[in-house]
Parts: structure tokens; C-alpha cells; sequence
């Protein structure tokens, strides 16, 4: 297994884990992917022999990226790294993809030293990725109230 950078020809293979992350990921067109692509500060993936295995997208804070759960830490904070978007195909799930891909964003963010920011949503619930996010030490935060859905907003300190 290889990390590499995230380019605009992987937007079909980012596409399809997205959707088998759903709800949890969020919905995005390829064309919102190529956009994220564009703002994030870094996007890798875990590669196999070409085949993409999992993926995550972390944006700087300042960005002109308009999710409300990325403009909540954006109007808080000053300094951070964003995961707006982490998942894991199917067929190669529970073989710590998303444990390498998590390294990866933490060794980054403590060398800028910024803390980690993500939310999990609690309606519908996602005790999964709850279970996964405690494990990196991230720390509520606040709670974000949409439409038809909630998350919890965390962060993993710099120093954890």
C-alpha cells in the first residue's frame, strides 16, 4: 500500500467511496470533488497496485469552501486542519486504511501545529466513526444543528 496525492484523474474512484460512505460523507458531484480538490491543502489516498482504497480531504482554514460544519471551525478558530471528507471502500474496510490515513493528517498537523478538526454526525447517528474520532483523541467541540441533521463538532489538540 502506497499514500499518494489525490489527483483529478482518481475523481471517479474518490466518487464511488464517497457514496459507499453515505450518509456519514456526505453527497458531493465529481465536479464539487474537483472543486475540493482544488481548495483542499492536501488530499491523499491509499493506493493498491493503481486501486483506490481509501481516501481523505483536509482543507486550510480561510478557504472560500462553503459547508456550514467547515465555516463553524472557520468563524472559531484560526488555526486548523479540516478532514472534510475521509472514507474507505467497502471490500477494504477494518484493515486500518483509515487508522494509515488519520496517521497521516495528525503528523502533518503537528508539524504546522494546528489542531485537527472534523465533525460526526449524531442524526442520523454514526457510532462508528464516534468510536474511530475517540481513538485519535478528538474532543467535542460544539454540536451543529442542520435541517434534517445534527454533528458533533471536534478537535484533536496539537499536543495530544
Amino acid at each position: 500500500m502506497e499514500i499518494k496525492e489525490l489527483r483529478e484523474k482518481d475523481i471517479s474512484a474518490i466518487w464511488k467511496i464517497n457514496q459507499q460512505g453515505l450518509p456519514g460523507t456526505g453527497e458531493v458531484s465529481h465536479e464539487e470533488l474537483e472543486e475540493l480538490l482544488r481548495l483542499a491543502s492536501f488530499a491523499v489516498g491509499i493506493f493498491e497496485h493503481d486501486e483506490l482504497l481509501g481516501f481523505v480531504i483536509c482543507m486550510p482554514p480561510g478557504t472560500q469552501y462553503a459547508s456550514p460544519n467547515y465555516s463553524w471551525f472557520n468563524d472559531k478558530y484560526d488555526s486548523f486542519v479540516y478532514v472534510d471528507r475521509i472514507a474507505v471502500s467497502k471490500q477494504h474496510r477494518n484493515k486500518n486504511i483509515g487508522t494509515l490515513l488519520y496517521d497521516f493528517v495528525v503528523e502533518i498537523a503537528m508539524n504546522i501545529s494546528a489542531p485537527v478538526a472534523a465533525e460526526v454526525s449524531l442524526k442520523p447517528p454514526n457510532p462508528g466513526s464516534m468510536r474511530f474520532h475517540s481513538r485519535f483523541l478528538f474532543e467535542e467541540v460544539g454540536v451543529l444543528h442542520h435541517d434534517t441533521k445534527s454533528v458533533t463538532m471536534l478537535m484533536r489538540p496539537t499536543d495530544s
